[in-house]
């Protein structure tokens, strides 16, 4: 274990956080690219070229691209892909760019594309407006109460869609150059003037179709496409006023990272349109290369402006686990640092105005200034701060630990479950009204295994560090709603990892936290479960598939991270000296290197149930924790003079 822990602790940045790399999707850096072209603007030489390497890289054999690094080639990316390259100077006659145009324009090349792949080829020119789903902005005028008021969509989708309806309602588009005119030639299967538009809207390729238009979409489709001919202009400038009113909120109180990238790029256009140079296009421009990310295979963009708060509470866990504090103090004291520094302090500005739940107390997946905290990551926090208070290293006043118990008890839904940024708001019918194509599980921010575990597991850890604080209840519901989602098989599906091996981990320490014996049922059945699907090597392997088709997926070798998550899962069963446990420590070991690293493998993440996401840190963390959680269970792990108490049964890890 030293020489994992030396390479998590010489990996740690200055500030005392780890940051990783978060990218993966392929969509991400050809808006990017998009929104710049629309502004006048194209990335600086080092980035352009670093970009180019990183989509040459990832072109599938077939000649497109996938939604993410390892995925099959869809319409909507190879696409955008596609004009990114050629928006960044590579000429129509390169060869990879044949290749791209000879599997997409089969299928119909943009008219086949996913939903958000058409928008921004619209405010490219590349697309007419006519061809889209209507997003009009007056959405943002009914009355609150309705169900599908676009407050009570998830945060992320509703951050999308309200610039994507601004520039919708302005017609938004780039001025006109050579390039495009020559874009537009080389993109259809037919003459650009000769596209049916209307007939295009509902139109997408096999390869894109993940969720399906129902006949409630396809009529709402109808009937807001009848509104898009014959609407106000009254109502619609004051729905334009409106929604830039919201999306200056979100700049604001996110100091202009914007809560993901998508809505970060689209809210500097509508900017750009609004207020050509102004300052929020300043502002905008100056936090852009907080989401590039330098990889192996070149520039990207990544997922978030980075997963250093979520890497940070891990990594914490992960070294307090090893035992090793006269080693890791200065390590561990940086880190205290880092997570003080970054609890949101206060609500956003005009909360309610702005549909923000309050903020204050919480911790970001990523940093402060993003501002937005999130139910586990202020859970992982508390309980990172928590496991440094006995060394004496927690830098977070008893008061704020305080509030960020408050804050994560606001956020519990009536089901007993913990959502992500809020608490569930719409209904569970608005899923079917899923409008991308591509994704799933967008429109409502339901009660996730993985935050509900996460929350359960800190308020634990807050009751045994003040056993007065009122939350018993609060963890009884949660656990109640971690048994009803055990699946009969044992399993828990995992919505943020890839994908039965995560989900179980945070179900079986949710409920362990909760204070369910070994003996427990649900304990038993997901031993059974993982026990079941240990490879001959020891190993576990699952791969992004099992996500999208709901059911575990097997890969072709091993893998570190899911192998940990299910040891970790073992151990917290009970089941520390079993042979299956026994078997994955050992091929953790065996897959180790001499410089304490295990080799790359395939991404660990996934957003939306279809995305993969590289979680760079988790090959450093996750196979550190679990063997030091082995050892330490199986009486294998001897404390050392000075070492840490390890955590308590309540606050595994």
């Amino acid at each position: 274990m030293r020489p994992a822990r030396d390479v998590l602790a010489r990996t740690q940045e200055a500030d005392g956080s780890w940051k990783g790399d978060y990218s993966g999707p392929l969509f991400l850096g050809p808006v990017y690219v998009a929104g710049l072209y629309v502004m006048g603007r194209t990335p600086d030489a080092p980035v352009r070229d670093g970009m180019v390497a990183h989509m040459r890289a990832h072109q599938n054999a077939d000649g497109g691209w996938g939604l993410d690094v390892e995925s099959p080639s869809l319409v909507f990316t190879s696409v955008l892909n596609y004009v990114a390259q050629r928006l960044l100077g590579v000429g129509a006659d390169d060869p990879d760019l044949l290749r791209a145009r000879a599997w997409f324009l089969p299928r119909g090349g943009p008219l086949g594309s996913a939903s958000w792949g058409k928008f921004v080829l619209a405010l490219l020119g590349l697309y007419e407006y006519e061809g889209l789903a209507p997003v009009p902005p007056e959405l943002w005028l009914l009355p609150r109460a309705l169900p599908f008021h676009p407050s009570r969509l998830w945060c992320h989708c509703r951050m999308v869609y309200l610039p994507m309806g601004w520039l919708c309602g302005r017609r938004a588009r780039a001025t006109e150059t050579p390039l495009l005119a020559e874009l537009r030639r080389e993109l259809y299967p037919q003459p650009y003037a000769d596209v049916d538009w209307k007939a295009a809207r509902g139109r997408v390729a096999g390869t894109d179709a993940y969720s399906p238009h129902g006949l409630g979409l396809r009529a709402v489709h109808r009937v807001l496409g009848l509104y898009e001919r014959f609407h106000s202009k009254r109502l619609r400038a004051r729905a334009l006023d409106e929604a830039l009113a919201l999306i200056r909120g979100e700049d604001e109180a996110t100091h202009f990272v914007c809560i993901g990238p998508i809505n970060k790029v689209l809210d500097m256009v509508v900017w750009h349109v609004a207020r050509p140079e102004g300052p929020e296009v300043r502002a905008h421009l100056e936090r852009l290369p907080d989401y590039l990310q330098h990889t192996r295979e070149g520039i990207t963009f990544n997922g978030y402006n980075s997963s250093q708060l979520w890497d940070t509470a891990f990594a914490v866990q992960a070294l307090v686990a090893s035992g090793e504090s006269v080693w890791a103090r200065d390590t561990l004291a940086r880190a205290g640092r880092f997570l003080e520094a970054q609890q949101v302090l206060e609500d956003s500005p005009d909360a309610a105005r702005h549909h923000r739940h309050p903020s204050r107390g919480g911790w970001p997946f990523s940093t402060r200034a993003h501002g937005w905290p999130i139910s586990d990551c202020t859970a992982e926090a508390l309980k990172a701060c928590l496991l440094l208070e006995p060394l004496g290293l927690n830098r977070v006043p008893r008061e704020r630990l305080g509030q960020a118990v408050a804050f994560i008890l606001s956020l519990q839904n009536r089901d007993g479950g913990w959502a992500t940024y809020e608490r569930q708001r719409g209904p569970h019918w608005l899923e079917r009204f899923n409008p991308s194509d591509v994704f799933a599980g967008i429109m409502v921010d339901p009660s996730y295994v993985e935050c509900t575990s996460a929350c359960i597991q800190a308020l634990a850890a807050w009751r045994e560090a003040s056993p007065a604080a009122p939350v018993a209840r609060a963890i009884a519901r949660g656990a109640d709603f971690l048994r009803r989602q055990q699946r009969p098989d044992g399993s828990w599906e995992g919505s943020w990892g890839v994908c039965f091996s995560y989900g179980t981990w945070f179900g079986v320490t949710g409920l362990l936290a909760a204070g369910a014996g070994a003996a427990d049922p649900a304990l038993r059945k997901a031993a059974t479960f993982l026990k079941a699907h240990q490879r001959a090597d020891g190993s576990w392997s699952e791969t992004i598939q099992g996500c999208r088709e709901r059911r575990w997926v097997e890969g072709r070798t091993g893998h570190a991270v899911t192998t940990s998550w299910a040891v970790m899962s073992l151990v917290a069963a009970g089941d520390a000296n079993s042979d299956a446990t026994r078997r994955g420590v050992a091929w953790l070991r065996a897959r180790q290197d001499a410089e304490g690293q295990w080799p790359r493998e395939p991404l660990a993440g996934v957003f939306s149930r279809t995305c993969a996401i590289h979680y760079d840190a988790y090959l450093r963390i996750f196979p550190l924790w679990a063997l030091s959680l082995a050892e330490r269970q199986a009486g294998v792990f001897t404390a050392r003079e000075g070492s840490v108490t390890p955590g308590s049964p309540s606050c595994p890890g």
